[in-house]
């Protein structure tokens, strides 16, 4: 069997003709068979292998996760999701945002067998977090992926800029810069992101 290298810190896609793009289970298979790798999917089955994120964009991602996790675990209507998770979503596509928030009614219509694989729901609310590296256009089209799928709420964070982009299903995007707090609603009412720690990242 060939061995393919990979590009070091760069996004890399894999295209299949469209006769020979992988099954839903195949996909499951690859990701199996490769579980160093942070593989996405998108809806016309193009395989996206994302490379790990650098110590800045792991920093702010796991700011926000943590301050996430820990208001789920107080509130308790839900449970909170870092990046190793991935959302079969219904267009077809696969995906895994930086932090993530579902229902306990969501998860109680999953089998306990269909919770320990990948989850078949789309989350109620996402946090993304923008690499340094990360291009704005590409990350703003997975928001509009996530509000398409059924995402209530969705937050896209560029902390080199300071910023916010705030999505919401059938409302614009809103752009907010320079705030020190970011309040929840809808599903994650009650849930407040403090910024200032990703706003600094490692500097």
């Amino acid at each position: 069997m060939p061995v393919v290298a990979l590009p070091e810190h760069e996004t890399v896609r894999l295209l299949f003709d469209s006769d020979q793009m992988l099954s839903h289970k195949e996909y499951l298979a690859f990701c199996r068979a490769n579980p160093d790798l942070r593989i996405e999917r998108t809806a016309e089955g193009e395989i996206v292998i994302v490379p790990p994120a650098g110590g800045e964009g792991s920093y702010r991602s796991g700011k926000a996760f943590a301050q996430l996790d820990r208001w789920a675990e107080r509130d308790g209507s839900g449970a909170a999701f870092d990046c190793s998770v991935e959302f079969l979503l219904a267009d077809g596509s696969a995906l895994s945002p930086d932090a993530s928030w579902v229902s306990n009614e969501a998860l109680a219509r999953l089998t306990r067998s269909q919770r320990r694989e990948f989850l078949r729901l789309c989350p109620e609310f996402v946090i993304e977090v923008m690499s340094p590296s990360d291009r704005l256009k590409p990350a703003q089209a997975k928001m509009e992926v996530w509000i398409a799928n059924g995402v209530q709420l969705g937050w896209l964070i560029d902390g080199d800029h300071e910023s916010v982009y705030v999505y919401r299903p059938d409302r614009p995007p809103k752009t907010l810069r320079g705030i020190k707090e970011l309040a929840g609603a809808g599903p994650v009412a009650g849930f407040v992101l403090k910024l200032q720690a990703i706003w600094k990242g490692l500097s």
